[in-house]
């Protein structure tokens, strides 16, 4: 069954209903009576993935199966009502397509809902759908989820089944997830990480990393004393402490000064081995992008918006030199930062470097605030570690968010702790919005 209409905010490519597997017992199921969507990156049978772009619709067939992501989904009970607008072939953190239109970000309408999986975002947050489900390579489940407000995460790199997804890069490609509130954010996680249901795990630290929010244009006592008063209240002071992310990394990433520039200009606004790390990380995005996609993009010449087409271009141009330097400066981060933290513990960082952009904000404007995010979007994406996005009411009248980062296979522990800290965090919220009142 297809359905249209205007008021989905723009966040559908196609609406329909799809029940769930039938069950003997629905009610017992975790997902029964929720419903969700999903980007249009994902394989569901019978139906074309257009992976943002029209010329992809027209040039690909309608797919034979499902993405066992998605079939997780309908097993446990989710309805799902349709496939969600995404950015061209999943290359921009954005949120605006040129062919689809953009979709409304519900928290701030006259701001970019952030992307690429900005439909299933814009979906969830107005509440059009309970949870949804994205992919995150770059950034594209945890930009969103921050510029719209609400949950989002993106898993240990490998630990959620890629199969029957569109891949962009497959050393960073993970399945991500939204929700509005922890609980659902755990349920859907519990499902798609096939996890016990295990009972909280207290942090062991919790390390603030003050020299990243020197990255963020919010001012970092806003969100840094949140976190702060909440850890206290329920684990205690002694486990916080202030860290130097960056200093640690470059100290134990040597692969790292292969990807190091001179440049001293901005550097209030850098982080020399978080530049180095987002550098790497794009470098090796491009190759496997053009390893994927090159030959039919030479083919098709598909009809790319802007922005878009140059890193497109760019990828294409890409050659195989320095590929193994990034595979160090990988294996490298992994071990620094698995000995950093341990099993139970938590790195503190800004999801992004403030607030969402204007709609239509020229490309070259964004420069300075795309190098910052990337900065800070690298510290997962290369290490493969799991990362929270959790809203934290208005600044200034627009979305905060903070992120919560934890070592490889730590999903399940992020996520209970996520759903135990966030009552306080919600309290802290609210007093700190009463004081800037």
């Amino acid at each position: 069954m297809t359905m249209t209409g205007s008021t989905d905010y723009g966040a559908f490519m196609e609406k329909f209903i799809l029940q769930p597997v039938p069950s003997s017992s629905p009610a017992e199921l975790p997902l029964n009576r929720l419903t969700f969507a999903v980007k249009d990156i994902f394989d569901m049978e019978g139906y074309v993935s257009g992976f943002g772009n029209p010329d992809w619709l027209r040039t690909h067939s309608a797919a034979t199966s499902t993405a066992p992501a998605v079939l997780a989904m309908l097993k446990a009970g989710g309805t799902c009502l349709g496939r969600t607008v995404m950015d061209e072939m999943a290359y921009s953190i954005n949120g605006e397509n040129v062919h689809y239109g953009t979709p409304v970000n519900p928290c701030a309408p006259d701001r970019v809902p952030g992307g690429s999986s900005s439909g299933s975002a814009v979906a969830v947050a107005a509440e059009l759908v309970d949870f949804s489900l994205g992919t995150d390579t770059g950034g594209s489940v945890r930009v969103p989820a921050s510029y719209c407000g609400i949950f989002g995460f993106r898993p240990s790199h490998g630990i959620v089944s890629t199969e029957g997804v569109i891949p962009m890069a497959q050393s960073f490609d993970t399945v991500g997830w939204f929700s509005r509130d922890p609980v659902t954010l755990n349920r859907v996680g519990q499902i798609l990480l096939q996890l016990p249901d295990e009972k909280l795990a207290q942090p062991s630290q919790v390390l603030i990393a003050e020299d990243c929010f020197k990255l963020s244009s919010i001012p970092s006592t806003r969100v840094t004393d949140i976190i702060a008063a909440s850890i206290e209240k329920l684990s205690g002071g002694q486990i916080l402490q202030p860290f130097n992310l960056g200093d640690y990394v470059e100290s134990k990433v040597p692969g790292l000064k292969h990807f190091m520039e001179n440049d001293t200009e901005n550097e209030e606004f850098s982080i020399k081995s978080l530049t180095a790390l987002s550098t790497a990380m794009r470098l090796l995005q491009r190759f496997e992008f053009k390893k994927n996609h090159g030959e039919w993009v030479k083919t098709v010449k598909p009809n790319l918006g802007p922005g878009i087409s140059e890193r497109v271009l760019d990828a294409l141009n890409t050659s195989g030199e320095h590929i193994d330097a990034c595979e160090s400066v990988k294996t490298q981060l992994q071990e620094a930062l698995a000995a950093l933290l341990g099993e139970n513990g938590i790195i503190v960082i800004p999801t992004v470097p403030g607030h969402p952009p204007k709609l239509q904000t020229e490309t070259t404007s964004l420069e300075t605030f795309r190098a910052r995010a990337f900065s800070l979007l690298s510290i997962t994406g290369v290490s493969g570690f799991c990362q929270v996005t959790i809203p934290l009411g208005k600044y200034n009248g627009l979305p905060v968010s903070v992120s919560l980062v934890a070592n490889h296979g730590s999903d399940g522990f992020l996520l209970n702790v996520v759903e135990t800290l966030y009552p306080t965090l919600k309290e802290q919220v609210e007093i700190a919005e009463k004081l800037s009142c």
